[in-house]
């Protein structure tokens, strides 16, 4: 998945593309049930550096923290940093996360609780949410099957040991098939988001041919004319043939500012600046629901791939529950003292 959205990237020539040389990252969150969260970091690398800047989630002075040094049966050296955080509220965390000035500052997070009474039972919820980062873009479901979206969010592991396992060939297969499929996603988004700034900017002084309405009449060309040219993308733009083709000669040369100032902010939405992670949750008493994934060690997990917060808001949830045992004790009583009573009763009756 990333390997074709890099390559559109680099094609459109707009934008950077991130640097790899972030910590391994999984952040876990440990919520009890009076709301509070302990939240652990772990991170790892190949060298002794832990720069702020590379840093996918915020901690610092005030944060535990420990290093150490791994070093595995063929030698190779890992550097490990771990730390360690009591938080009494999950407004405690998003205070952190305004604060962030890590490899991820400008991704919009932010952390969930809530706790409801049930008589029986005390019910949980607790999500972190990441919100979406283009405004016009599709929601990948439109493009994906349910069994290619299941692979879409699967984490990277396990999809790679399908297309290594004894079903290579189709998995390998479907992998590739999809791979296309969200080419053309990407595509229709970038042209959407491209439509929704230019038109913003034009707004009052656009031709009649070059309005919102007539230019998404149109999407599904442009997207075609795109995907068509997309090797010889820059030069094609910088010349305004794509541009000429779009819109005609005319207004090609009329909205020129407008349309490159639109292509340069649908490609910073487009290419999100994220360095990923993995987020892992323990919930107080009994899973009950969630849309996560449970590994063979039977923890519950989401990958974090920048792909999944692009046109939808991702959010990673987990529900659970606690019996409140004095409730079926105090039911239990009532219960005893209503069949006594009836059985009483009967019994003077008779």
């Amino acid at each position: 998945m990333k390997n074709r959205k890099l390559k559109l990237i680099i094609s459109l020539t707009l934008v950077l593309a991130a640097s790899c040389d972030e910590p391994e990252t999984v952040v876990t969150n440990i919520v009890h049930a009076d709301g509070s969260v302990t939240r652990r970091i772990e991170m790892k690398n190949t060298e002794n550096k832990f720069d702020v800047s590379k840093l996918q989630v915020p901690f610092d002075s005030t944060w535990i923290i420990r290093d150490s040094l791994e070093i595995s049966e063929n030698g190779d050296t890992t550097w490990v940093k771990r730390a360690e955080k009591l938080f009494a509220s999950v407004e405690d965390i998003n205070r952190e996360y305004m604060a962030d000035s890590g490899a991820n500052k400008d991704i919009s997070r932010h952390s969930e609780f809530r706790k409801r009474f049930k008589w029986f039972n005390n019910e949980y919820n607790f999500s972190e949410v990441i919100d979406k980062k283009m405004k016009y873009g599709y929601p990948v479901a439109d493009f994906l099957n349910p069994e290619e979206l299941q692979w879409f969010y699967s984490p990277d592991n396990l999809n790679d040991k399908k297309k290594n396992g004894p079903d290579s060939l189709k998995f390998r297969a479907f992998s590739d098939t999809m791979d296309k499929k969200l080419e053309k996603w990407y595509l229709k988004n970038i042209v959407s988001e491209w439509i929704g700034e230019f038109t913003i900017l034009t707004k009052g002084k656009a031709d009649n041919n070059v309005t919102q309405e007539a230019l998404k009449q149109r999407e599904d060309e442009f997207v075609k004319i795109v995907g068509k040219n997309i090797d010889q993308f820059d030069s094609l733009w910088s010349n305004g043939t794509l541009l000429r083709e779009f819109m005609g000669e005319a207004n090609a040369l009329k909205y020129k500012t407008e349309a490159d100032s639109a292509a340069n902010v649908a490609a910073e939405r487009f290419w999100v600046s994220y360095k990923p992670y993995t987020v892992r949750t323990v919930m107080p008493g009994k899973l009950t629901g969630t849309n996560g994934y449970i590994d063979s060690a039977g923890i519950l997990l989401w990958p974090v791939d920048s792909d999944y917060f692009l046109t939808e808001q991702y959010r990673m949830q987990a529900e659970s529950k606690i019996p409140n045992k004095w409730a079926w004790i105090v039911s239990g009583l009532f219960l005893l003292f209503v069949f006594t009573g009836i059985i009483l009763k009967k019994k003077r009756k008779g």
